[in-house]
């Protein structure tokens, strides 16, 4: 029932929004979904358009506080897993007991932020490797005003590779706000020993 109300939502939302949703098929197997470029706190409205009209059952990782008195019921209902930033290394553990019970949802990660910067983050890196998980590129671009999901990785822990196919899909998408594009580069990923560093 609540997933037939939300595909209705979202089939309404697209018919009236500036911006054309233009996927490939929704993967069926548990994985980490990429948003990027991540330039807006609108990007969160439309992956929830996204998701609900693919059918999408996702999850998303918001800081604890956030799901704090009624905040924290609506802030579940969409999705949201609360992360205590001092503890960061639960985030695989609580991935993987999802999975265990046999939940199959997608893991929507963020690794660029909503300010330009040096690079993108390596948790979602990190947690595909840990958990074995595909990682779909999903992708917002203001210079076509479309939006949706595109090809789907299984990363080989070959950073520089795997990241050379990230930044190829990603070479002509600009974002909500192209000017606070970062590129798809992860923070030390030409280290010698050519694993994903840990985020500082």
């Amino acid at each position: 029932m609540l997933r037939r109300l939300r595909r209705a939502l979202a089939r309404v939302y697209w018919r009236l929004s500036r911006w054309t949703l233009r996927s490939r098929p929704a993967p069926t197997e548990t994985g980490i979904l990429i948003g990027a470029p991540h330039t807006s706190n609108w990007d969160f409205v439309l992956m929830l358009g996204i998701a609900w009209r693919l059918g999408l059952d996702i999850r998303w990782l918001g800081k604890h506080t956030l799901f704090t008195g009624w905040r924290g019921p609506l802030m579940r209902a969409l999705g949201g897993i609360p992360v205590d930033r001092r503890d960061p290394s639960s985030v695989v553990e609580d991935v993987l007991a999802r999975m265990q019970r046999g939940e199959v949802f997608h893991l929507v990660v963020t690794p660029e932020g909503t300010r330009s910067g040096d690079g993108w983050k390596s948790g979602f890196y990190r947690i595909a490797r840990a958990a074995d998980l595909p990682v779909t590129l999903g992708y917002v671009d203001r210079t076509t005003m479309t939006t949706g999901l595109g090809l789907t990785l299984r990363l080989t822990g070959d950073v520089r590779t795997d990241m050379d196919a990230v930044r190829a899909f990603y070479a002509d998408k600009a974002g909500f706000h192209p000017d606070k594009r970062t590129e798809p580069r992860l923070r030390g990923e030409d280290a010698p020993d050519g694993e994903a560093p840990a985020d500082s």
